[in-house]
Order: C-alpha cells, then sequence, then structure tokens
C-alpha cells in the first residue's frame, strides 16, 4: 500500500512558553488563563520582558513551531505518515527557526521564509505561571497573509488528504487560498477537509462556511458549540442533521463526551478516554491527527474516531500540544492497527 500524504495549512506560530511568576503575570497586564489576540507593539514588549526574565535560573523561554494544523501535522507524522504543511513565516529569527524546527520533526515545510516582508513571524507568546495555568498572547504577523500564491498545484501530487485550518478562513486572501487548494488536492484525487476551529470565526463568516462545507469538502470536524453555531441554532441534532445534508463525512466532538461521526448518513460514536487534564491545549489537534491517521489509511469510522479520542487524551495529560509518546503502541492494544 503506497504511504498515504497529508497536506495541511494553517497559521504557523511560533510558541513562546516562559515560566512566569503570577506577581510578574500581573505586572505585565496580562490577564492570567485566557488567550489573547495581540498587536505587534504589544507582542515586541512581551517578548522584551520575556528575555530579561530569562536571565533569571530556569527562566528560559522554549520555542517551539505551534499553531492547530501544525499540531495535527506533527501528530499524524508521529504516527508514521508522510506530512508537509503549507504556511507563510517571515525570513527573522523566529522564522527560520519554525522551519527548520518543522523539518526536523519531518514535515515538510513546503514555502521557504518570506524575505523583505513589513509583518514578522507570528508567535504566541505563553507564560505559565507554577500552578500550571497557560496565559496566551497571540500576534498574527505574516502567517494571516497566507493566500493563492502560496499553494502550488505540484505540491498536492499524490496527497491522499488534506486540512485546512479554520481560523485562517478570516481574510478574503485565506478563503481563496483554501479553495484552490481543495482544487489541487482533488485533481490528484485526494480529500479535501476543513476543522471549524472556533465558533466566534463561524459566526463571523457564516455564509462563506456554509458554502465551503456544502462545496468542495469531504469531511469536516468540529465541536458542538461550532457546529451550532454555523447552523444558527440551540440544537445539536438539529445542526447535524443540516451538516449531513451539505457534507458526506461529519465529526462531531463534545467535551468530554463520546466523539459523532456521520458518513453517508450512517452515524457511530467514539468513547472518549477521560482522564483529569494537566494541560487541555491540543486537544483538538490531536483528535484531528488521529482521525485523519485512521481515515487515511482505510479504518472505519468508529475506528478512526477511536483513534482520534486516544491521542486526544494522551496529549492532555501532559504539558504541550503534541504527543509524547508512541501512540502506535496504544492503537494496537485497542486493536485498532
Amino acid at each position: 500500500m503506497t504511504t498515504p500524504y497529508v497536506i495541511g495549512i494553517g497559521n504557523a506560530v511560533m510558541d513562546v512558553i516562559a515560566p512566569i511568576e503570577d506577581a510578574r503575570l500581573a505586572g505585565l497586564g496580562v490577564q492570567k488563563g485566557i488567550m489573547q489576540l495581540i498587536e505587534r507593539e504589544r507582542a515586541e514588549q512581551l517578548m522584551a520582558a520575556q528575555a530579561q526574565d530569562g536571565d533569571a535560573p530556569g527562566a528560559q523561554a522554549q520555542m517551539l513551531p505551534g499553531g492547530s494544523v501544525a499540531n495535527t501535522l506533527a501528530g499524524i507524522g508521529a504516527l508514521g505518515l508522510k506530512t508537509a504543511f503549507i504556511g507563510r513565516v517571515a525570513e527573522d529569527a523566529l522564522g527560520l527557526s519554525y522551519a527548520e524546527q518543522t523539518e526536523a520533526g519531518g514535515t515538510v515545510f513546503v514555502n521557504p521564509p518570506v524575505a523583505g516582508q513589513d509583518l514578522p513571524t507570528s508567535r504566541s507568546i505563553i507564560f505559565v505561571t507554577p500552578d500550571g495555568e497557560r496565559s496566551m498572547n497571540t500576534y498574527l504577523g505574516i502567517s494571516a497573509e497566507l493566500g493563492p500564491d502560496d499553494v502550488t498545484p505540484s505540491v498536492f501530487q499524490g496527497a491522499g488528504w488534506l486540512f485546512l485550518e479554520g481560523y485562517l478562513f478570516d481574510k478574503p486572501k485565506g478563503k481563496e487560498a483554501f479553495l484552490k487548494a481543495a482544487r489541487c488536492c482533488h485533481d490528484a484525487g485526494g480529500q479535501a477537509g476543513i476543522a471549524l476551529s472556533d465558533p466566534f470565526c463561524v459566526d463571523r463568516h457564516r455564509a462563506d462556511f456554509r458554502k465551503l462545507v456544502a462545496g468542495p469538502m469531504d469531511y469536516v470536524i468540529g465541536n458542538m458549540h461550532e457546529w451550532m453555531s454555523l447552523y444558527q441554532t440551540e440544537d445539536l441534532e438539529a445542526a447535524l442533521a443540516l451538516a449531513v445534508a451539505d457534507c458526506d463525512t461529519v465529526i462531531c466532538t463534545r467535551s468530554g463526551e463520546d466523539a459523532f461521526l456521520i458518513r453517508d448518513g450512517v452515524r457511530v460514536s467514539a468513547p472518549v478516554h477521560r482522564i483529569v487534564p494537566v494541560d487541555a491545549t491540543g486537544a483538538g489537534d490531536q483528535f484531528a491527527a488521529g482521525l485523519i491517521f485512521g481515515l487515511a489509511r482505510g479504518a472505519p469510522l468508529e475506528a478512526a474516531g477511536r483513534m482520534g479520542c486516544i491521542a486526544a487524551a494522551e496529549v492532555i495529560g501532559h504539558v504541550g500540544p503534541r504527543p509524547a509518546r508512541d501512540l502506535r503502541d496504544d492503537f494496537r492494544a485497542e486493536g485498532l492497527i
């Protein structure tokens, strides 16, 4: 069997993860425990503050390539499939490191860092207090400028699967890039899908998301809140009924409850592995990784969903948004591979 090849398109965001005391966090004016979007000036201020604090023992920041789809691809790659990431970084220190680390992790970073751009590489400055709470400050920078020129048809030759990040749907260029990528994927004989990403993102672009789901998307992953937002209803069953009328394969996660998976009108569920979370970051990203890995290998829908739930349970059991061990051992123990 030819090894499936998965391409992802998403925000290329460098995670700058640094320990911090609560008093210092408050002194920087950072609201604890939330993710907020910030402007460039604020990002530079927080980076400078972190660099200053980093001189203290044990206060050095980790710099790790992140972004939702990038995390999913890392999980798929760790499971043994070929992966490639289409994202946009600047030719600055963070961008060069992002591309280098992505390649070193086994995922092809398709487009080289962009030289001569005013916008710098996107970054999420993540302060971690002693209680483990993460306070995220995200500056989108150049990654949000990804457009159709960043999508090259030849990259899709041999690709069986495409996975898109809903967050990038915020700008017209991102929408154009998604439509072009879906065409390229289908021309190469592949399957195209998207993660809805965020109910607020869905609210902003509902009509275009509806067209995308009903049009070129072969599979769509969303949580219950995103699906209800997409179809403007408080009734999940009503939302899913509308979804399956639009799309062949519909995946719905439900925050600690069994996931629903519907293909061609046939519905199955996948049990979640309930554990006390250490860090919920990356749960959705790794659910997608396990799911797409299963689908790409031709597993039944229920088995692919179980792989997604196992991957999500693993990643919330430790700090960080990417798997810390080989999940194929878990899949084998469950008779899934």
